[in-house]
């Protein structure tokens, strides 16, 4: 059986939704479910229950492990069918046959088994978490959720358990019942580096600062090259000179061993050197605080390197869409429930402010950053997520697609994260991709276009570290052409979809947020309240990098802040035409 800490990446289903927590057998389940350490624990044994899943023959179950290991995946699948005609509701072997139609492609028919698995769960309480994180990777959200409050009931569950499931919530942004669920974790016993840092982060989130660097602190102190602690505890707080641990930074990483043939040393080197960049930029050092950029920079564009041959394929795949940007939309009025609103945008641009603002009204809820209409996407495309080899396909299936089906499945997998308020917050700047998809699917949803100058925009993504994601933000040519192909797609909507989104600019949004703002929420049809203009009240939990830095009051620091930087930076100005 798989880990349940194993983080999974996947996509959706077309089952209905077992939305009922009594169909998943409460009653009869929690006051005897077994529960036990995950199985990836010495000396973990799962039990089940024998009347409800009978044992297959261990052959069988060996030479299935063994097709799967070594992609002989339709042998995989012969033998699923065959022990699942003997115990049909063999949960780890629904969970294989999933896993094995999803790697041969057929993505829609994958979520049936983990769909049918979660009517008759096992008294497996890890096997229930590991199914849990199955129909998450899927975008089977609901399901997913009412799996998790199950477990939720289970007696004194073991406190690994509790911090895989934590680290579950948390991936769904609930932020407030994973940091519950960690802080019993942690009085459970569990200390190792990875778990203290998602606690720490846990109480980031959630306003926490002070508790959140005490954790970090006792990180270091006992594992002093853990970068990510590292470079979390300097981005909690401006740096002092004070408070400031510079010596202690550049002290570690002269300790650290030789990361040329070492990705993971190379990567916490590249995280000391961003703490030390931090610290020195904080203390307006700014010539040595460049070095320390540039060190760390480069050591990541050399682990991610950025592919321009796939941005541009992707920006004229968008453009050559006309079938959808010309087809007739569904009619606003056939959607019920609450409404979401959707800001795009490129990174750092400020689309955590304008979340953070809107939300701040008392009919709007922040849902966090969601890849559920990109996952949704994908399944009623029936195309399995592979980055922008994956969308490339969507795209050329474009005019076969439900746009209706694809509206009503996004709609049903979030709405539950209005929490009672009319509408939602869905802020993943990413989705500047999806304007088209997201229009033709939900016309009647506020797409709002958070805009910032060029230079801004850019610095800012190039001194975020954004770990192995992002690979355009360490390198400043190819910052400059991932910028020039969000341009381009942006001008290709205003120009294809008139009006389908409305245009924010950061600094107007700052300077005079009085006039702004109302206008933002005109656009979504509701009215200006004070609240907005006061987001450091806002008390709600927030899962970004930068949730220390908005809960301040509205400020224009960030404007031309990279002109601390600007000959160091002119390559980029030149190179974006500027």
């Amino acid at each position: 059986m798989r880990g349940p800490l194993k983080s999974i990446r996947a996509c959706r289903s077309t089952e209905p939704d077992v939305t009922d927590i009594s169909v998943l057998r409460v009653g009869a389940l929690a006051p005897t479910l077994r529960l036990g350490l995950p199985s990836a624990v010495p000396g973990y044994h799962r039990r089940m229950n024998q009347e409800t899943l009978p044992v297959a023959p261990g052959a069988l179950r060996q030479h299935i492990r063994r097709c799967m290991e070594n992609d002989r995946l339709a042998d995989a699948e012969t033998a699923l069918q065959s022990l699942l005609a003997q115990s049909p509701n063999d949960t780890e072997a629904l969970i294989d046959l999933a896993d094995v139609l999803f790697r041969q492609g057929q993505f829609r028919a994958s979520n049936r088994p983990l769909l049918h698995a979660s009517r008759h769960l096992p008294y497996d309480a890890p096997l229930i978490f590991t199914l849990a994180e199955h129909l998450v990777a899927r975008g089977e959200i609901v399901v997913a959720r009412a799996c998790l409050d199950l477990l939720a009931q289970a007696p004194e569950p073991p406190a690994e358990l509790l911090a895989a499931q934590a680290s579950l919530r948390f991936s769904l942004g609930e932020i407030s019942t994973a940091l519950a669920l960690m802080e019993a974790a942690v009085r459970g016993g569990v200390d190792t580096p990875t778990q203290l840092h998602m606690y720490a982060m846990l109480l980031q989130f959630s306003g926490r600062i002070d508790d959140a660097c005490a954790v970090l602190e006792r990180c270091i102190a006992r594992w002093p090259t853990f970068g990510d602690a590292a470079m979390v505890l300097v981005n909690l707080r401006k740096q002092r000179p004070e408070t400031q641990r510079l010596q202690w930074l550049e002290k570690q990483l002269q300790q650290l061993p030789d990361a040329k043939t070492d990705r993971d040393q190379a990567f916490i080197r590249a995280e000391f050197e961003y703490a030390c960049f931090k610290t020195l930029d904080d203390l307006g050092r700014h010539d040595e605080a460049w070095h320390a950029l540039a060190r760390c920079n480069a050591q990541m564009h050399q682990l991610n390197p950025y592919e321009a041959s796939s941005e541009e394929a992707v920006t004229s795949a968008l453009i050559g869409m006309s079938s959808v940007t010309r087809k007739e939309l569904p009619r606003a009025s056939d959607f019920r429930g609450p409404t979401p609103i959707f800001i795009v945008g490129m990174p750092r641009s400020g689309t955590t402010l304008l979340d953070r603002m809107l939300s701040s009204h008392s009919q709007v809820a922040s849902a966090g950053e969601l890849i559920e209409f990109w996952r949704q996407l994908h399944w009623v495309a029936d195309v399995p997520p592979a980055l922008s080899q994956g969308l490339l396909k969507v795209i050329a299936r474009s005019e076969d697609i439900d746009y209706r089906e694809l509206g009503e499945r996004y709609l049903k997998q979030t709405q539950w994260r209005a929490r009672g308020r009319a509408f939602y917050v869905d802020k993943l700047p990413g989705n500047i991709q999806m304007i088209a998809f997201i229009r033709r699917a939900l016309p009647h949803a506020p797409i709002l276009h958070m805009t910032r100058s060029p230079m801004d925009t850019c610095f800012s993504n190039f001194k975020a570290m954004f770990g192995n994601i992002s690979p355009y933000s360490y390198d400043l040519d190819a910052l400059a052409h991932y910028y020039g192909q969000y341009a381009q797609q942006v001008r290709h909507w205003h120009t294809a979809l008139p009006g389908a989104m409305f245009d924010v600019p950061y600094a107007a949004l700052v300077q005079d947020p009085a006039a702004m703002l109302p206008k933002v929420l005109a656009h979504c049809g509701l009215e200006m309240e004070e609240a907005c203009l006061r987001p450091e009240a806002n008390e709600a939990p927030i899962a970004t990098p930068s949730s220390a830095q908005v809960r301040e009051s509205i400020h224009t620091r960030g404007i031309e802040q990279w002109r601390s930087y600007a000959t160091q930076l002119d390559p980029l100005r030149v190179a974006l035409k500027l």
